[in-house]
């Protein structure tokens, strides 16, 4: 477990399929404990998380990050929130859907971006004295240091995805924190500002 600021912290599990690593986040705000796109969660990580608070909710930015979300949510007792338009494309139940602009617990704010790999894609944006944004597929971080776009085979049209991450570029964040690949901890605004450039 990986501490990015007192109240967040990520833990990885490497993908040998996609080579690089999947990413959860705990995230403790506003009296509540909350999980992001949980993936494979180790032992210690596991004993981490339980030595905390409760943790009251799992929140998935898109429908391939269920990932090990129903675990987590047997062991924690957690509701999951997901994209509305992804909800039905998921096959775990999900205990409540989110759409664009929504404010999520915690103090995140939902926004949906279109175009993507999936129609529910979303990532989330909260304001801890900087900013901090989440993203599931619509960016990862690889190689380390850079955020780039998944393989153009993945949009039904490259541009219009490009198009819809510009609305990114409104919220005033410093950090970018990655389901997949590295997380950009400093100069996260400029690095999303790049890879929509290309």
């Amino acid at each position: 477990m990986k501490t990015i600021a007192p109240d967040i912290q990520q833990w990885s599990f490497f993908s040998t399929e996609k080579q690089l690593d999947f990413n959860g986040l705990v995230l403790t705000v506003n009296d509540h404990c909350i999980l992001v796109d949980p993936p494979t969660m180790e032992a210690a990580d596991r004993t981490t998380v339980l030595k905390g608070r409760t943790v009251d909710y799992i929140l998935l930015t898109n429908r391939d990050h269920v990932r090990e979300t129903e675990v987590c949510r047997r062991d924690f007792k957690a509701k999951v929130y997901a994209p509305e338009a992804d909800a039905p494309l998921m096959e775990i139940p999900i205990d409540k859907t989110y759409r664009d602009g929504e404010l999520l617990p915690g103090g995140l704010w939902a926004i949906h971006l279109q175009d993507m790999k999936s129609p529910g894609e979303s990532a989330l944006f909260f304001d801890r004295g900087k900013g901090y944004l989440i993203l599931g597929d619509s960016l990862i971080g690889k190689p380390p240091g850079r955020l780039n776009l998944l393989p153009a085979d993945k949009f039904a049209d490259v541009a219009k995805a490009r198009e819809s991450l510009k609305r990114l570029l409104k919220y005033n964040f410093e950090t970018v924190l990655v389901g997949d690949g590295a997380s950009i901890l400093t100069g996260g605004r400029e690095a999303v500002r790049q890879a929509i450039e290309g």
